[in-house]
């Protein structure tokens, strides 16, 4: 890359970044408070995040709160170059490169990992992972986690004592859950299919894997855009929840003879496997939004497949199968919103991103006073991002008076 390459593209990577900063206004405090009153000074901070524009948000008020920062990519193809080179020339150390292979992409978590962090950023578990496998000699104070994905990995690690540090679920936050997950994921999942394949959504059966907050989200989406949906999940409260919001509830086996489109929200692995694609329409969409690329059994695709036509548009591959149907696997079984798509919506990454920020600063004081284990987020952390966020979109709302606090708190008072 030629010197003027450069700095075009760090140019278009610091104009994304400013279209994104325009819709983070919570965020963007933060970063001026912590600028003012310096919480992270001294601290090495390894992250793991998908490197788009709205990350480098998050880099930026983290930096601005006294952090040196290390950051490599949680998924090989959704890295945004353009805003990788503008976090390089603003100082932050970045480790990642669009569509790298495995091997690439794993040792960049290494050149991460080499700033010796006091605190780490994940998202999906992989850096974490390797922190407890690779690198053994590093003393981690403290991290935090982003992903349902990551939180299961986590959680299994506490219960069998391999966890080697305190780790915040910031993933399981209010706030997240409902504006991340919820209408996050439902709205960049389905721009990142129709980006992909142009395809009409309304009048044909959407099948989504998975009716957590996530899941929930496609499907209301997916609803309001005409679609007939059709649910499969193995928890029972969630499949009632999904059938008494009016979704048809089916299990995969009988799903995948009706579906046209399919989207995997669950965070398992094998969700949809060569018995399911065998018998599916020709000319079916399928599509994952988990964080790995294990929803979808591509390998057992590939072994159905008399032909593949790659790239038959971007971010789609047409599996060719003996007896002619056409299946259409969108982003190569990855991450669809990102990878077809430019992921969830600057003004929702405001929100969880705010929260990290201020549980990094959090951290940073009590780290060392915690053993290992997953946490919760602290309540008055994730109701004050509530609140800065109602105050930068103008919403007011009521507060309790001293009657009603002291009603609340009493347990004398009668009807």
């Amino acid at each position: 890359m030629t010197a003027r390459e450069l700095t075009d593209l760090i140019e278009a990577g610091e104009r994304r970044i400013g279209w994104a900063r325009r819709s983070m206004p919570v965020l963007t405090a933060i970063a001026a408070r912590f600028a003012d009153e310096r919480p992270l000074d001294g601290l090495r901070v390894a992250a793991c995040l998908h490197v788009t524009a709205e990350t480098a948000v998050l880099m930026g008020a983290l930096r601005a709160g006294g952090a040196e920062i290390a950051l490599a990519a949680s998924n090989p193809l959704s890295t945004q170059d353009d805003v990788a080179a503008a976090l390089g020339a603003y100082g932050i150390a970045v480790r990642a490169r669009a569509g790298v292979d495995m091997e690439t992409y794993y040792r960049h978590i290494h050149q991460a990992l080499d700033v010796s962090p006091d605190i780490v950023l994940d998202d999906g578990g992989d850096l974490v992972n390797i922190l407890h496998t690779e690198r053994t000699e590093l003393a981690v104070r403290g991290g935090c986690e982003a992903t349902t994905t990551g939180i299961i990995r986590l959680r299994q690690m506490a219960a069998e004592g391999a966890l080697e540090f305190p780790v915040v679920a910031v993933n399981d936050t209010r706030t997240k859950r409902m504006f991340d997950n919820r209408y996050g994921t439902g709205q960049s999942t389905l721009d990142g299919i129709m980006r992909a394949t142009n395809a009409l959504l309304a009048g044909r059966t959407v099948v989504v894997a998975g009716f957590g907050f996530c899941g929930r989200g496609v499907a209301e989406r997916a609803k309001g855009l005409g679609a007939r949906v059709v649910v499969t999940e193995i928890d029972p409260v969630k499949a009632l929840d999904a059938a008494l919001q009016g979704y048809e509830v089916l299990p995969m086996g009988r799903a995948v003879r009706v579906g046209d489109v399919f989207v995997t929200v669950t965070g398992n692995r094998d969700v949809i496997r060569g018995e399911h694609l065998s018998v599916m329409k020709d000319g079916v969409i399928l599509a994952n939004a988990g964080h790995f690329d294990v929803e979808i059994d591509v390998r057992a695709l590939e072994g159905l497949a008399a032909s593949v036509n790659y790239g038959v548009r971007p971010n789609v591959d047409e599996y060719v199968l003996a007896d002619g149907k056409r299946l259409l696997l969108l982003a190569e079984g990855r991450l669809v919103n990102l990878t077809a798509a430019e992921g969830h919506p600057a003004a929702v990454m405001d929100m969880s991103f705010s929260a990290e920020a201020l549980t990094i600063a959090w951290l940073a004081g009590e780290a060392d006073r915690l053993p290992p284990g997953v946490y919760d987020v602290p309540a008055d952390i994730d109701a004050e991002v509530a609140r800065l966020k109602l105050a930068a979109t103008g919403i007011a709302i009521d507060e309790l008076t001293a009657e009603q606090e002291d009603y609340l708190h009493s347990w004398r008072a009668g009807s």
